[in-house]
């Protein structure tokens, strides 16, 4: 498997929706269930700093000459 550093955001919420799966199908050891999470926990915190990065760039795409940030809708 890739690294998590690697991947794109799409790429880091598939593997996240595989490892639900894989959880929810149980019939795993401790220690195999514990790396799963582990890694859900890494991809999880990704996404949400990768949200976060897309979140200030269009802030800033948005910003008005005023200073103050648009709140229209965004297409992303």
């Amino acid at each position: 498997m890739e690294k998590e550093a690697e991947l794109t955001f799409e790429q880091a919420i598939a593997r996240l929706e595989e490892i639900v799966r894989e959880l929810d199908g149980g019939g795993r050891t401790l220690n195999e269930t514990l790396l799963l999470f582990e890694e859900g926990i890494r991809l999880a915190r990704q996404c949400s700093s990768q949200l976060a990065e897309a979140r200030g760039r269009l802030d800033v795409l948005t910003k008005r000459p005023d200073g103050s940030v648009g709140t229209e809708p965004h297409e992303v």
